[in-house]
């Protein structure tokens, strides 16, 4: 018996009318919906008058037998569709592992293309005019946060990120540190009744007094401006350098909250965090 089919079911990310007409033929047809939230997945499939559907539940805590469980199904010849609760699937949210699983096993898989709030946002933001770097969500502290701050501050395309409300405040205000200059536009609950986008330079968006971010956040930062000015000088640096290294920092985490502070690549301030350490 041939093995059965998989789709990647992208679903509204806030505004229900933004369904495709191919993916509610597809969540129909399927023998059975694998998703991130069952409640949420059998509203929608409610609202769109669809009854009788097994759904299983496949959210990041996912382990191997979960994986197994779906296998099995496409293994045995059924149809199933991959949602998650907003948006495509995959993009930041989980899913890959089945994916490989489902292709591992020979079945095939299918993309039914619909809603994204990175798209979404892009078309809004008016930052945007050739490649970009999506990172998802950020680490929420520790060296994992400086690495992702630090790569946002050495990418020269725009960037794309999503943020949970109660961090998007620190998340401007830590990249506005290294590049006030940046515009930004800071996009709140899209497609929904409260939709808005806020814009200005990361300076501008930091210095908002009292700025309460609320509902689903994405972030769209427009490439990187050319340095009018060296930034801090290279004295100023090796002196910076200098008090991390007295207070018994780690030269690898010296050198990422420099190289963040002063828009400098990682490898050069390492470098020098090396050099005067020796």
């Amino acid at each position: 018996m041939a093995a059965g089919t998989l789709y990647v079911v992208a679903t509204p990310i806030g505004n229900l009318g933004d369904i495709t007409l191919r993916a509610i033929e597809t969540l129909r047809a399927v023998d059975r919906v694998v998703a991130e939230d069952t409640r949420r997945t059998r509203g929608l499939l409610s609202h769109l008058g669809i009854s009788g559907k097994y759904v299983d539940r496949l959210d990041a805590n996912a382990e191997a037998h979960d994986i197994a469980r779906a296998v099995t199904h496409l293994e045995a010849g059924e149809s199933i569709a991959l949602c998650t609760d907003a948006g495509t699937p995959i993009v930041s949210d989980p899913g890959t592992a089945l994916v490989r699983a489902a292709l591992a096993a020979g079945a095939t898989v299918v993309p039914i293309p619909g809603a994204s709030a990175v798209l979404a946002a892009i078309a809004l933001s008016g930052l945007v005019t050739g490649g970009f770097r999506f990172l998802g969500f950020l680490a929420r502290g520790g060296p994992e946060r400086r690495d992702d701050l630090n790569r946002i501050v050495e990418t020269p395309e725009s960037v794309v990120l999503f943020e949970s409300p109660q961090r998007t405040a620190d998340t401007i205000a830590e990249l506005a540190q290294a590049m006030p200059d940046r515009d930004v536009v800071v996009a709140r609950e899209l497609t929904k009744l409260h939709e808005e986008a806020v814009r200005g330079t990361l300076a501008e968006i930091a210095a908002m007094p009292d700025r309460e971010w609320l509902g689903e956040i994405t972030i769209v930062l427009g490439p990187a401006k050319p340095r009018s000015s060296p930034g801090l000088s290279d004295e100023a640096i090796d002196a910076r350098i200098d008090e991390e290294l007295a207070l018994g920092r780690r030269a690898k985490d010296v050198a990422e909250a420099i190289a963040i502070e002063s828009g400098r690549p990682k490898r050069e301030i390492y470098g020098r965090v090396v050099a005067r350490r020796s």
